[in-house]
């Protein structure tokens, strides 16, 4: 443990990354800027060519400060995992997706944790930062590195500290959003926040990896059944003609004891429609049913179909149906100015319009290309809005001019409140 405290304080500690994705790649440029020699570890060949060319591939990411990290040999990548045998610490920042019935899936922490042991020494620190279930850490990952000989917390530190990384957020960066932290010991716990605390402002330890990873699902399944409510609040005032944004608002304005959450076509992204499944995956193993989480899941993965609905009422009232209408899709991206597809809820409306037989096409200024169902499709430009007989409001990027679109389209359905300063109402449809 000393060793590993001379070593941060020094600037001497070497750390490695696996994973450089939208968790990976900014975590291993804070460490560079830290001043630590940082290797970062992909499967990816095209990430880490891209990488050791300078080359960014992640929005928040500034390409100047990233082409300097590599350039002054701070920051590198490779998909050899063989650097592992260097790295005084090592951070996993891998996927964790669900597989078919939202089983967890978390081969990936699994492949990489079997490189780790290949290559773990004494005096290393490995961090498990993927999301995953309470007890992963312990159970999954703690065994695999035990079977090389070495000792927890004698020979090696483990540690588990969830990722915190919002995409687009420019308020809340990994550098002032608080992490957390637990160990399988308590010198595990302090050996993962002598690392952190050179480069986060603040660190929190829990008393273990399963508080940390709780901590997690907590946070993810907060929003995900609030977010669940507020889509049924949408649902019920729909059924009774009231403006569900105004409700939302106007309710927001107490100054205590309520905290606004809005509805949305569906959920996106890799966390708030995963993570809570891997939390009812564990409870069903200890013979419990989340219930909140199953219902949250139920009205949230029905809001697509709402979206299809308002489609459907706003041809109608230009006596269209939908098959044979065209209709343009505003942004496909899970949340608006980033370019991430991932579980965006505007893939399933895309192929539940499609299906309908209605002739769909998209614009997002972040994703140029897509691939759905198979077919790939190419983000248009916005043009001849007129032609469209429906213009549907997925993801409200702050680059849309929304009165303008809305000025020269036939008929607009918004499903993020995007049209509310537009002064010209009568062609909007909300959900």
């Amino acid at each position: 443990m000393k060793s590993a405290i001379e070593k941060i304080s020094q600037r001497k500690a070497k750390v490695a990354v696996i994973g450089l994705g939208y968790v990976g790649l900014p975590l291993a440029t804070e460490i560079a800027d830290a001043g630590f020699e940082t290797i970062g570890i992909d499967i990816s060949a095209e990430k880490v060519e891209l990488l050791n060319q300078g080359k960014n591939y992640i929005p928040d990411i500034d390409d100047d400060h990233l082409a300097t990290l590599v350039s002054s040999k701070k920051l590198a990548a490779t998909t050899d995992f063989s650097a592992l045998s260097t790295c005084d610490f090592i951070s996993i920042c891998v996927p964790t997706p669900l597989g078919k019935g939202k089983i967890p899936d978390i081969s990936f922490i699994v492949s990489a944790v079997k490189e780790i042991k290949e290559y773990l020494r004494p005096g290393q620190t490995i961090i498990l930062e993927s999301t995953t279930y309470p007890g992963t850490t312990e159970e999954v990952v703690l065994p695999v590195l035990e079977s090389s000989g070495l000792k927890v917390g004698d020979d090696f530190h483990l540690a588990f500290s969830p990722e915190r990384i919002d995409p687009g957020n420019e308020i809340y960066t990994l550098k002032n959003t608080p992490k957390v932290i637990g160990g399988i010991t308590g010198n595990c716990a302090e050996a993962a926040q002598s690392l952190y605390q050179t480069f986060i402002d603040q660190v929190i330890l829990v008393s273990s990896t399963q508080s940390a990873e709780m901590v997690k699902i907590l946070e993810n399944t907060f929003r995900a059944i609030n977010i669940g409510l507020a889509n049924e609040i949408a649902i019920m005032c729909n059924r009774m003609n009231i403006n569900t944004w105004e409700v939302i608002d106007a309710a927001a304005s107490k100054p205590f004891g309520f905290m606004p959450f809005y509805p949305g076509p569906g959920l996106g992204g890799h966390c708030i429609p995963v993570d809570p499944h891997y939390l009812v995956w564990k409870l069903k193993s200890l013979d419990y049913t989340p219930r909140f989480i199953q219902l949250a899941d139920e009205i949230n993965s029905s809001m697509p179909h709402l979206v299809i609905d308002k489609v459907v009422e706003a041809l109608n009232e230009q006596e269209k149906s939908v098959r044979a209408s065209r209709i343009l899709v505003l942004g496909v991206a899970y949340k608006k100015d980033i370019d991430d597809c991932r579980e965006s809820p505007a893939l399933q409306i895309i192929s539940l319009l499609k299906k309908r037989g209605a002739e769909v096409a998209y614009h997002d200024p972040f994703v140029d290309r897509l691939n759905l169902d198979g077919v790939e499709l190419k983000s248009q430009d916005l043009i001849g809005l007129d032609t469209y007989d429906c213009i549907l409001i997925v993801t409200d990027h702050s680059c849309f001019n929304v009165e303008e679109i809305v000025g020269q389209a036939q008929v607009v359905v918004d499903t993020r409140n995007a049209t509310k300063n537009v002064a010209s109402q009568d062609k909007v449809f909300r959900i």
